[in-house]
């Protein structure tokens, strides 16, 4: 897909990984709607986005009310005529304490916000999307969406939720044109990592808990967005990203079928 002319939804846009999408996204010409529960940082982004001679436009959103994530996605189409790409971004970790001890209320958040609200996200988005003639929704999930992820249970279940969606939306494609996928990418120098280490040092954990190793940019997984984007051939696909290596396609551990 050329984004030039087409209308991009992008929640957790008010930073980090989600920022970076929406620039590189208004670079390419697309019309952005920055949806976010931060609204100083939402209007930072249009005002960026702006600047790249795009338009932008925000919308204050939580992602885990389905209110919300409707008023969003009518919103895009109110404003920019339509929607042809999401970007289901909004991601949160497990605050202390470590799970089980966390109690429910915490970890519940986490799974609204990283896995309730991608599947609310996607369920929105297609009817608008078919009417289009198709579309692009791209989640974030991480490399705790592949792998055991020891210091945050919750977090990792939910990202391997997400792996499981988009491998599960398959059919989207041939049924109606939507090419589903995801980015899984390693530590990202993004302010939810800063949020997430102070915890850990004040939780007394060790430094391992941690973001131990190297920090990849928003932008590297921005890249990773956009690539989705623009290969037609691409959907129910995850993608890696890892610090120093090439970004890469990770087929399932095990196919059955």
């Amino acid at each position: 897909m050329d984004p030039r002319g087409k209308v991009a939804v992008i929640t957790g846009a008010g930073s980090g990984i989600g920022r970076a999408t929406a620039l590189a996204l208004g670079r390419e010409g697309a019309s952005i709607v920055v949806a976010d529960v931060d609204d100083t940082g939402g209007s930072e982004t249009v005002g960026m986005v702006k600047a790249t001679g795009a338009r932008a436009a925000f919308v204050h959103t939580d992602v885990t009310r389905i209110d919300d994530i409707d008023r969003m996605v009518a919103f895009a189409v109110t404003t920019f005529g339509g929607l042809d790409i999401v970007h289901a971004n909004a991601g949160i970790n497990t605050p202390r304490p470590h799970f089980p001890e966390a109690p429910r209320t915490a970890w519940e958040r986490t799974l609204f916000v990283d896995l309730w609200a991608v599947v609310g996200c996607i369920q929105a988005a297609v009817p608008v999307m078919r009417e289009r003639g198709g579309g692009v929704i791209v989640s974030t999930s991480s490399l705790a969406g592949l792998i055991g992820y020891i210091p945050d249970p919750i977090y990792s279940a939910a990202k391997h939720g997400v792996v499981g969606l988009t491998r599960s939306l398959v059919f989207l494609k041939a049924e109606a044109n939507i090419r589903v996928n995801c980015v899984c990418p390693t530590v990202v120098d993004t302010p939810m990592v800063t949020k997430r280490n102070v915890q850990v040092a004040a939780a007394g954990l060790p430094p391992e808990a941690s973001a131990a190793m190297p920090l990849i940019t928003a932008e590297q997984v921005a890249e990773g967005v956009m690539e989705f984007v623009h290969d037609d051939s691409l959907f129910g696909q995850v993608m890696g990203i890892v610090y120093g290596r090439p970004r890469r396609l990770v087929p399932p551990a095990l196919n059955l079928v």
